[in-house]
This record gives structure tokens, C-alpha cells and sequence, in this order.
């Protein structure tokens, strides 16, 4: 007894913040998604138990925030993670300056999100450098934020860019900790290098994969920072995402419960994508188990 009281009293500050900052947060934005409320006005709050929900499937725009946000997640993380694998294999390798490979390519993770997306907002502007480099080949200078067609694009580029130097060092302790023997079996066995990445290597960082998945998909469904400092949703909602859109009910037209409904249908959307992929990618599992 006298064990756990003082195991308690250690955990107190984090157990009071967790409860403070986390579980009641969760629980209130449940509550506020089964009423009509307005922070402006709350003496005019009242129950509406589904409508918020069923006023979220007739919204077009929660469909258009949600495909956009899909085509996001969709379009980056396969990416990402496919540069951040190769990556991590060619630089964990014995080559010169592998260090500094290392920490030039983590640069990014550690930049300020509001700061790479003002730079590349200036990057991608119609007199910024990509277009004059367009210039320079013949091209006709664009405004690459302003077209629907191309915004969204330029967005998940950035983000590609931004990311995969985080995951590139996650992929890179993985493959650390893959005995050498292994690899040396392998040679005198004959097998070649594709052989050696498809059978040993990938199968044995299945675990961080899973992870990296997982850990990027969360991240990407909750994208807002870039298309808040970018564009706002534009141009005519072609970037609009779920979270900047559950940002604007809330904070702009101040109808919190509609937005936790949204929360909290983003929040099965994220959990079936979850679910799905540990199912397939089979966390902890070596290939042929």
C-alpha cells in the first residue's frame, strides 16, 4: 500500500495534466457533439442528440474536406515513406559524410511548420523562385497556390519534403538493429543485394513501417498548419482539409458542437485506416510467419 501511494504521488502531476489537457477535453468535445452550442451565446445551448452527425453527411463540404484530406493522405504517405526507406538503406550503408547526411536530411523535421510554410508559400508565389527557374527553360510563370488544380499538389509536396528526413532516421535505427550477421549469412548463401533488401531487410523492419505508417497517416489526416498559412482552403476549397474545416465551424462561425461531430467522425475515419493498416502490415511479424 505504502508502494503505491507513493507511486501515486510521483505520478500526480502527470495523471492531474493527462486528466486536465487530455481525458476531460475528450469528454466535453463528446458531449458538445450532441448539442447546439455557441460559446458567444451559451444560455443557448441545447440538446440536439444526431443531428449534428446526420448534418455532417448532408454537408457537402464536409464530403469535399474529407476527399480532399484522403487524396492528402494517399498521395504523401506512400511517398514519404518510400523515400525515407531508400534513404535509410543507401545512407546506412559505409560511405563517406554519413553523418552529415543524416542531420542535414532531419533538418526539417526540426523547422517550425509556420516557417516552411511561409518559405515555400513565397517559393511557389507567381515571381518566386520556381517560376523563374520556369523562366529559364521557356515556361510561363503560374500562380502555383492560386489554381485549384494545382494547389493541393504543391502543399503535398512541401509536406513530403518537410517529413521524410524524420522518418528517414526512425527507418535508419531499424536497420541498426538488424544483426550483421544475418547479412553475412546471406553472402556466403549467394544471395545479391535486391534478394538481401527483399528478404531479410524489409521483412525485418516490418515493426518500424508499421509504425512510421501508422504515425504518418494520424499526422497527415490531421493537416491544417500548411493550409492555414498557404492558402485558407482555396482557391474554391481545393485545399480544404477536415481539420481546417472543423477549425473554421468552430472558431470562425462558433457552432462547436457541429465541429466535435466532425472530430469525432474524422476519429473513425483515422481508427478504420489504423486498424487496416496493422492488420495488413502485421506488426511484429517477419515475412512467412
Amino acid at each position: 500500500m505504502q508502494k503505491t501511494r507513493s507511486t501515486l504521488i510521483f505520478l500526480s502531476p502527470w495523471l492531474v495534466s493527462f486528466g486536465i489537457f487530455w481525458v476531460f477535453p475528450l469528454i466535453f468535445s463528446l458531449v458538445l457533439s450532441f448539442l447546439h452550442f455557441n460559446p458567444l451565446r451559451p444560455d443557448t445551448a441545447h440538446v440536439v442528440w444526431l443531428s449534428n452527425f446526420v448534418e455532417a453527411f448532408k454537408d457537402a463540404l464536409f464530403w469535399k474536406s474529407l476527399k480532399n484530406t484522403l487524396v492528402f493522405v494517399l498521395g504523401t504517405v506512400p511517398v514519404t515513406t518510400l523515400i525515407a526507406f531508400f534513404l535509410a538503406v543507401a545512407i546506412n550503408q559505409r560511405i563517406p559524410f554519413r553523418t552529415l547526411y543524416r542531420s542535414g536530411f532531419f533538418i526539417p523535421s526540426i523547422i517550425s511548420v509556420v516557417v516552411i510554410s511561409i518559405i515555400f508559400k513565397q517559393f511557389y508565389s507567381p515571381l518566386g523562385p520556381l517560376n523563374k527557374v520556369i523562366g529559364l527553360f521557356g515556361g510561363e510563370a503560374r500562380s502555383w497556390l492560386g489554381e485549384p488544380r494545382t494547389a493541393l499538389l504543391c502543399i503535398m509536396a512541401m509536406d513530403v519534403w518537410a517529413s521524410f528526413g524524420y522518418y528517414t532516421i526512425l527507418f535508419l535505427a531499424g536497420l541498426q538493429a538488424i544483426p550483421s550477421e544475418i547479412y553475412e549469412a546471406a553472402r556466403i548463401d549467394g544471395s545479391g543485394a535486391w534478394g538481401t533488401l527483399r528478404f531479410i531487410t524489409i521483412p525485418m523492419v516490418r515493426p518500424i513501417t508499421l509504425f512510421v505508417v501508422v504515425v504518418n497517416t494520424i499526422r497527415s489526416f490531421q493537416i491544417f498548419i500548411e493550409v492555414f498559412v498557404m492558402t485558407r482552403g482555396g482557391p474554391l476549397n481545393s485545399t480544404l482539409t477536415s481539420v481546417f474545416y472543423l477549425y473554421d465551424r468552430a472558431f470562425y462561425r462558433f457552432d462547436m458542437g457541429y465541429a466535435s461531430a466532425m472530430a469525432y467522425l474524422l476519429f473513425v475515419v483515422i481508427l478504420c485506416f489504423s486498424l487496416v493498416q496493422m492488420k495488413y502490415l502485421r506488426m511484429g511479424k517477419a515475412a512467412g510467419e
